[in-house]
């Protein structure tokens, strides 16, 4: 069997292999989550001039409230006014008062992306010069706070409630039909729809303040429900409620009359079940990409069904093996689960395998684009932990198929070859009971009447009755639980079901951690729209380290290193503007920010100039903190015009620093 399956896999292998290779080399940029790519007044601008408005540009539409776009004056007060509005495209725009004093201004977003996440962002610019403000530029993070972590929640009881649905019921149809009236599995999957119809509403309820103010007593206000029935998401939700009321009759009828039909009948009624519980699991499957990533961005039309494939395979295999791992543990000892129904779902997974193998690598490409995504982005390197863990599943998983391989049907075989001695004495039992007890009782009564035998009316032996019945059901009670005693201890003698037990468990452990990555990774913002952000910020500059000297001459001077200290959060992008970028006394201003564009802090950042050429330097430089990855100083000296190297020191942490730098011709 397995020299017949190894060609195969590898010619799947090299099948996948070849449309993979044919669909990067035919690929166009795209994003997914919606990212910041430009702005008007730009990031770190000065301006001279006080602008009428602050325009917004995003790598996708996105959705807009009376909230999402604000301005505010050093002292944290705001300055926009009005509702803000689509300009063109992706560009958005809010007006500002006129007049406005010169300083330091914070421009604030929130919006929602295409793909139904939240996505929240600030910088500042300045008018005149800049100045001290007491409003922060932290690293804002939409749908934080304890309403993201209970929608969060939220969203993985959704996902672990659908895979224990559809798997638990593909289990039962395809694997084993004599599940459908054990009662342990009959609860798993009625806990599954349970879950997800709960998670469902609690989503419906937590979706306006997730995506708005994050506060919880948001949750219950009906006019932000409102809003939210309106959206794609709202939408989704609904959906899937809807498509949750088909499931409960699929769930009544598969654990109710199916149970009961025997032959054609139940054959045919397999049909249409199984015909019936996949369309509504690939609607249910659809409700999740209509909203999300897979609607969005690159090849919408190929991603949305193959996240659907996506979706039911991962139910198939995962809460198939859950159904078998109950059916292992739970399963009353007259209706063991048997071998051939481990053996059925063996390949059953093994198909599903092959299909989360071959999607998640099309879904990984298309939000990644690039091996340094991998590493380089948040999404990357989650991505790469749950790669590690599926891989240790199907390891475990690989197991699981030998055990099944050497599973017998041990204890079915003793039970069978044991039932009729055990019946022909259960029966002899109660029928001697039957016959001595009335001898003893009439032996009694005539001892009583003075040798006189009960009367014509048999009433002497009306009194046994109600012994013999209690005898008979005593006796019963005792012969079932012996033969459940016997039963579990023969199941558990069975090597190959014992490790099949152990080797399930542990796939289910696995299983569960899986599912939480990937629940975190579908809120995350993709890493190809995380390299695209940085690079249109990067590209944003005035200009770079290698613009023509004359240029550097007129204006100011703009240097971008990446430098990476090793600690935590000790990757990100320095960035050095020198205005006028010419001899005598210069502006200057650094910028700190992550991979992704977004400014953050780190607790020191020292720059230095040298001129080799002339042995001057190097002159050192502390400028000012002032707002979250922004420093400043006035009046850096530049004695001579040449090509100056400089270097910046950035320290992330009380032991990890690093200094970069680059040469630029000033004066």
């Amino acid at each position: 069997m397995t020299q017949t399956i190894a060609p195969r896999v590898r010619m799947l292998v090299l099948l996948f292999l070849a449309v993979a290779g044919a669909l990067l080399t035919g690929a166009a940029p795209a994003s997914a989550h919606a990212a910041l790519t430009g702005s008007d007044p730009a990031q770190g601008v000065v301006v001279d001039k006080a602008p009428t408005q602050v325009s917004l540009t995003f790598s996708e539409t996105v959705s807009l409230n009376d909230e999402s776009l604000r301005v505010l004056d050093p002292k944290g007060t705001r300055v926009d006014t009005g509702k803000p509005s689509e300009v063109s495209g992706t560009t958005y725009a809010v007006q500002l008062h006129s007049g406005l004093p010169d300083g330091t201004y914070t421009v604030t977003y929130q919006v929602v992306s295409a793909d139904s996440h939240p996505v929240a962002g600030a910088y500042t610019f300045s008018i005149g010069s800049p100045s001290e403000t007491s409003v922060s530029v932290s690293d804002r993070t939409a749908g934080g706070g304890v309403v993201g972590w209970l929608y969060g929640f939220g969203r993985y009881l959704s996902y672990a409630g659908f895979i224990v649905l559809a798997g638990g019921a593909a289990f039962v149809l395809v694997c084993w039909q004599r599940g459908s009236g054990v009662r342990a599995l009959q609860r798993l999957v009625v806990s599954g729809w349970v879950a997800m119809t709960a998670a469902t509403l609690f989503l419906l309820l937590l979706r306006g303040s997730y995506t708005g103010s994050g506060k919880i007593g948001d949750i219950f206000d009906l006019a932000l429900l409102g809003d939210v029935l309106q959206t794609k998401t709202g939408a989704a939700l609904v959906s899937r409620l809807l498509l949750l009321a088909a499931a409960a009759l699929f769930i009544a009828v598969l654990f109710g009359a199916y149970d009961k039909r025997e032959g054609d009948e139940k054959r045919d009624l397999t049909f249409g079940l199984a015909i019936g519980g996949t369309v509504v699991a690939a609607g249910l499957a659809a409700s999740w990409a209509m909203a999300e990533h897979a609607s969005t961005g690159l090849q919408p039309g190929i991603a949305m069904p193959v996240d659907v494939l996506h979706l039911l395979a991962v139910a198939t295999w995962l809460g198939g093996l859950t159904a078998l791992l109950v059916a292992l543990f739970r399963a009353p000892a007259d209706r063991p689960v048997d071998t051939a129904a481990a053996r059925r779902f063996s390949r059953l997974a093994f198909g599903s395998v092959l299909v989360v193998v071959a999607t998640g690598t099309y879904q990984s490409w298309r939000q990644l684009g690039s091996w340094s995504a991998f590493t380089d982005t948040r999404y990357g390197q989650l991505l790469l932990v749950k790669i590690g863990l599926v891989a240790l599943l199907v390891g475990i998983a690989s197991i699981s198929r030998r055990w099944t391989a050497r599973l017998a049907d041990t204890a079915t075989e003793e039970t069978e070859g044991t039932s009729a001695p055990e019946e022909a004495a259960a029966t002899s039992a109660p029928e001697k009971e039957h016959v001595t007890a009335p001898a003893a009782t009439s032996d009694a009564a005539g001892q009583t009447s003075g040798g006189t035998g009960p009367d014509a009316n048999g009433s002497g032996s009306s009194g046994s009755a109600p012994a013999d019945t209690e005898r008979a059901a005593q006796l019963a009670r005792q012969r079932a639980a012996v033969d459940a005693t016997r039963q579990k201890r023969l199941r558990n003698s069975d090597t190959g079901r014992s490790g099949l037990r152990r080797s399930v468990l542990a796939e289910a452990g696995v299983a569960v951690v899986v599912l939480a990555v990937t629940t975190v990774l579908t809120s995350t913002e993709p890493g190809r729209t995380e390299q695209e952000a940085a690079a249109a910020n990067r590209s944003s500059s005035a200009s770079s380290a290698n613009s023509d000297p004359a240029d550097s001459a007129s204006g100011a001077l703009t240097l971008d290193m990446s430098f990476d200290t090793g600690g935590t959060d000790g990757k990100g992008v320095v960035s050095v503007d020198l205005d006028p970028a010419r001899t005598g006394p210069n502006e200057m201003h650094v910028y700190v920010t992550r991979p992704n564009g977004r400014a953050f802090d780190v607790p020191e950042v020292k720059v230095a100039f040298t001129l080799e050429a002339k042995k001057i330097g190097p002159l050192p430089v502390a400028p000012d903190h002032i707002t979250t990855g922004h420093w400043s100083a006035n009046g850096v000296q530049i004695p001579v015009a040449g090509e100056w190297e400089v270097a910046v020191t950035v320290r992330t942490s009380d032991i990890d620093q690093v200094t970069v730098s680059k040469n630029a011709q000033i004066g």
